[in-house]
């Protein structure tokens, strides 16, 4: 080793670095695209959370003056979120947005009706990963991202 030139020492140097980067770089590039996916799944699922509380708080106001003429609130919350999820670059034609009975899930909710007012009733919002996902993902390993609230249809008037 120590007859050898320096220029031969300095290319084996060069040819161990190029081998190492070589076997980081994979693990280097999964990495950072998992951090990516991880992170959009987080901003995915913050929307869910803040679409489905805006949706409902909207429910739980005094909605007088706010609906068009043959809108029930229920179609109108759908709507709302829909168009949230959608400017927030969430295709709308991949978001579900059901609203029902607190207390009984399997029952749905109707936000008009008298005998309603002042109930608990859910809103979810919720999408499937593939739809946001800046990766591909395969129906077997696609699964859906959602989030829920629990809102009183209470109603309360809009302060001036």
């Amino acid at each position: 080793m120590r007859n050898r030139p320096l220029k031969d020492r300095t290319h084996q140097r060069l040819g161990a670095v190029a081998v190492e980067f070589a076997i980081v770089l994979p693990i280097l590039v999964t990495t950072v695209l998992g951090l990516i996916e991880i992170t959009r799944a987080y901003d995915v699922q913050n929307l869910l959370e803040t679409g489905a509380r805006e949706g409902a708080r909207f429910a739980a106001m005094d909605r007088s003056g706010i609906l068009q003429e043959g809108e029930t609130a229920n179609s109108k919350l759908i709507s709302d979120v829909t168009n949230f999820m959608a400017s927030s670059g969430i295709p709308a034609e991949n978001v579900s947005v059901v609203i029902r009975d607190a207390t009984d899930p399997n029952q749905g909710f109707d936000l008009d009706d008298p005998a309603n007012d002042l109930l608990l009733f859910e809103v979810e919002v919720s999408v499937p990963f593939s739809a946001v996902s800046y990766t591909p993902v395969s129906e077997a390993n696609d699964y859906g991202l959602s989030a829920s609230i629990t809102f009183r249809n209470g109603r309360a008037t809009l302060s001036q």
